[in-house]
């Protein structure tokens, strides 16, 4: 069992469900709709860009477009997004729903991820999983990169010696600018360096904590 940190906090994509698929369709449709000209892009396409702020998803996906244009393009994607999500959700990942509810019986659980504003809510309420996490902020909440909202959570709820559990280099990353633990999801979308502990499953998490 590693150190006992006073909070866990978890990433969405790639570590607690996967929705590229779904959300590359909403995307594309909506892409078209917005310049009249056709997008395919695809789950693959979506996994190397999901942990990024939506900003900076926009200029990889469309850099054809002003900054402008790819500001509003990611407005009308984000919010058909969270509209088609309710309606078909993401997957979770296996042992998820599971895991969460043995570990928040002893741990204060929280969400950290670079996803529009109410896009964790959807996760949460779809599962039936928020009555197992005690607070949770989003890009969209907050405006400022992952580790600057990590602090922010941290100062909202408390939080002295948290670990974060995500599954790309940019989680990484942004635990060592907050300062604070990180656990790589090995399952998930991504590759990481530099991490306290690895997980190749979800429920591998028991072990540890």
């Amino acid at each position: 069992m590693m150190y006992q940190y006073d909070g866990i906090i978890f990433d969405v994509d790639g570590t607690l469900w996967y929705s590229c698929d779904k959300v590359a369709k909403i995307w594309s449709a909506e892409a078209e709709r917005f310049t009249g000209r056709p997008y395919r892009w695809d789950g693959k396409t979506l996994e190397k860009e999901f942990g990024k702020t939506m900003d900076d998803i926009m200029l990889d996906l469309v850099p054809e477009l002003s900054p402008a244009q790819r500001h509003e393009l990611g407005e009308r994607c984000f919010a058909q997004e969270n509209i088609g999500l309710v309606k078909d959700p993401g997957v979770l990942y296996p042992g998820v729903a599971e895991t969460l509810g043995a570990l928040a019986k002893r741990h204060r659980l929280f969400i950290v991820s670079n996803c529009q504003r109410g896009y964790i809510e959807i996760l949460l309420d779809c599962c039936d999983l928020r009555d197992y996490f005690e607070g949770w902020l989003s890009w969209g909440d907050t405006l400022v990169e992952k580790d600057e909202t990590i602090h922010i959570l941290m100062e909202r709820y408390g939080l002295r010696n948290p670990v974060y559990v995500g599954d790309t280099q940019g989680d990484a990353n942004s635990c060592v600018k907050a300062g604070i633990d990180f656990v790589f999801a090995a399952y998930g979308l991504g590759q990481a360096e530099g991490y306290a502990a690895k997980v190749d499953s979800f429920a591998e998490l028991l072990t540890l904590f």
